[in-house]
């Protein structure tokens, strides 16, 4: 069993890989993302939480999934651009990748079983589902898709004191 999310290495929208390893010892919230979903404004929030916390030490990490609702079909190219040019997102943006099911990415298989959702349940349910570690690499918490990213303001704070 993988020890910490520092283990982990993503594919970046380019295909080349990137190790989770470079952002050890920031907090991180990792974000299954999509293009043309009702939580897609939560984009803007997130790119406001990481303005304001990426000098204190907050990663964000966005990785686009067309599992539900196929609500990011377009290419790793078209993704990036939608969120750059619609939400001005700066923070780190990973390749399309699914989060559920057999192909489901390994980082996503490790988050699901160390922070479980409702009646303990591991699949993701929906697009922007989030996931908090903490420096050391351990994942904190869970939150649905509902909770914007304002909400969970509090928590990240708490780690990064």
């Amino acid at each position: 069993m993988t020890a910490d999310v520092y283990a982990f290495t993503c594919k970046t929208p380019s295909g080349d890989e990137k190790p989770l390893a470079e952002f050890r010892g920031k907090v991180l919230l990792v974000v299954n993302t999509a293009s043309k979903c009702g939580f897609t404004p939560q984009f803007a929030g997130l790119e406001e939480m990481y303005e304001k916390y990426k000098d204190k030490g907050l990663e964000i990490l966005g990785f686009p999934c067309n599992q539900f609702g196929k609500q990011d079909p377009g290419s790793n190219d078209e993704i990036m651009e939608f969120c750059q040019l619609n939400y001005g997102v700066s923070f780190p943006m990973f390749g399309k990748i699914d989060v559920n099911g057999d192909d489901a990415d390994p980082l996503f298989q490790h988050l699901k079983k160390e922070a479980p959702g409702v009646l303990g349940s591991e699949g993701i349910k929906w697009n922007f589902t989030k996931f908090l570690i903490d420096a050391e690499g351990n994942v904190v918490k869970r939150y649905a898709p509902k909770d914007k990213p304002q909400a969970i303001a509090r928590d990240i704070e708490k780690l990064l004191a």
